[in-house]
């Protein structure tokens, strides 16, 4: 059994196919274009409740994250290759950007909508078996009706075909108040896809919504840059050099204005 990876729409958008769904029934592949308008079409809406419960059998409120930012991505347990792939990849590029911008600074949830089939206990197999050990990643089962208001909520798009699921490669970046705030495509994405929306909406944070708050956290959130060759993001001294240069030739400069104002008046 086997999983058929579509080509992009306009480079953005990625569509899968998978098999081994038993007792799916089918439907039309969904469209593509319209697929695209629907998830870039609920970018700012607010997220409410679902009737969640995650991989240890605890209910988990979308509202208790708020306060921080959040991922959400979907998947099929059933699923043999692109949902291990899209979760795979996920985890590679969470971890580097845990790494730069705090181990706490965000959480993921990862919703299961096959619902009836990817169940408490199925989810918890899932993550297992992919290694999935990250704080704060919740891996998430709920009934028909849950599943299908967050996916509409989160312009998530799928539908049964004969034997599997042909659906979006979606991954929703949820800003500290609850509302989508952008939509990264595919299962190979770039670190920067998912870190730099991170970092604009820490930066944007107050701060006591900021999870490690205060200045010294600003300025290492702005010093912190992605190194193609490393792939992985570091801290750039430079850039603090930069700031204390610029800083100091302000200060010269309004200095300079002072006293040559003073010196016009005398």
């Amino acid at each position: 059994m086997s999983c058929r990876r579509q080509q992009p729409l306009s480079a953005l958008l990625a569509l899968l196919v998978a098999t081994a769904v038993p007792g799916a029934s089918a439907s039309a592949p969904i469209d593509r274009d319209q697929a695209l308008r629907a998830s870039q079409a609920a970018i700012g809406h607010q997220l409410g409740e679902y009737g969640l419960t995650d991989q240890s059998g605890r209910p988990l409120s979308l509202s208790s994250l708020r306060g921080r930012p959040y991922l959400i991505s979907f998947i099929y347990t059933s699923c043999a290759f692109a949902c291990p792939t899209l979760t795979t990849r996920l985890d590679a590029v969470t971890k580097a950007a845990r790494a730069a911008l705090g181990a706490n600074s965000f959480s993921i949830v990862t919703v299961g909508f096959d619902a009836g089939v990817d169940t408490v206990e199925r989810m918890r197999r899932f993550a297992r078996e992919h290694g999935i050990d990250q704080p704060n990643w919740y891996f998430v089962a709920s009934d028909p009706a849950g599943i299908g208001r967050l996916a509409s909520d989160t312009g998530f798009v799928f539908a049964p075909l004969a034997g599997g699921y042909d659906h979006v490669a979606q991954i929703t970046i949820v800003d500290p108040a609850g509302r989508v705030y952008a939509q990264v495509y595919g299962d190979d994405f770039e670190p920067t896809a998912i870190v730099e929306p991170l970092k604009s909406l820490l930066l944007g944070a107050t701060p006591a919504a900021t999870p490690t708050g205060g200045w010294l956290n600003t300025v290492r959130l702005l010093c912190t840059v992605y190194d193609p060759k490393s792939g992985r993001y570091r801290f750039d001294y430079s850039l603090i050099l930069e700031i204390v240069i610029g800083v100091m030739c302000t200060l010269a400069i309004a200095i300079f204005v002072v006293r040559a104002w003073n010196q016009t008046r005398a």
